[in-house]
């Protein structure tokens, strides 16, 4: 909550600074990608659709073989649209071409090279602090945990949230989702449930079988 927060809150700091904090937190959530392929997405791998922004990562952490692969980046609504972020962020800063996040000075000049991974980490912290919320408890890892978590929430699949976040397996996302799933047990003392003379018997059976075991 502190996170999706600082997104929409970024604006208590000078425009230019604030835009590029913006479209980092919003493009860095909705995309689900690494810090290290976050902070290396250039102009030129940018393709605007209709309905948002496909974005190609030319190699990835689990991309061994170097063919990269497309992030798509759909338009939502509010002011918490990672697409118009993006747009207005490119636009503010002049960006025409190279990389798309950037280090702005403390009298909002832009540089020429792309941010640090580590940069991405210190703005999440900063962004949470400036809403109140505990920086120690995010990093710049939390963007890409936070879409697993919320998309399980939403009760997306894990084949899909994988088709975004490029896990080859179930087995890393499990940390992510698996509270979520932990919640949504219902409990097995509803209504519905077994009788009292039924929960007795069976506790009674399961005794016996432990006993005749042992």
């Amino acid at each position: 909550d502190d996170l999706l927060e600082a997104m929409v809150m970024i604006d208590r700091q000078k425009p230019i600074k604030a835009a590029r904090d913006r479209a980092l937190l919003l493009v860095g959530f909705a995309s689900a990608m690494r810090r290290s392929e976050l902070v290396a997405v250039m102009v030129e791998h940018l393709t605007y659709l209709p309905n948002g922004v496909e974005i190609f990562l030319p190699h990835s952490k689990t991309d061994q073989e170097r063919q990269g692969r497309t992030v798509f980046v759909p338009f939502a609504n509010g002011d918490r649209c990672p697409v118009r972020a993006l747009m207005q962020w490119l636009d503010i800063a002049e960006i025409k071409e190279g990389f798309v996040f950037r280090a702005v000075t403390r009298h909002d000049r832009i540089a020429r090279h792309g941010l640090s991974a580590q940069s991405v980490a210190l703005v999440v912290k900063s962004s949470v602090a400036r809403v109140g919320g505990d920086a120690d408890k995010v990093s710049g890892h939390s963007l890409r945990a936070g879409y697993c978590t919320q998309a399980a929430m939403t009760g997306l699949q894990p084949w899909q949230i994988r088709e975004q976040t490029g896990h080859k397996s179930d087995v890393t996302l499990a940390k992510y989702i698996r509270a979520v799933a932990k919640r949504a047990i219902p409990s097995l003392l509803r209504k519905s449930t077994p009788s009292v003379t039924l929960l007795v018997t069976l506790f009674s059976v399961g005794c016996h079988a432990v006993l005749t075991t042992f």
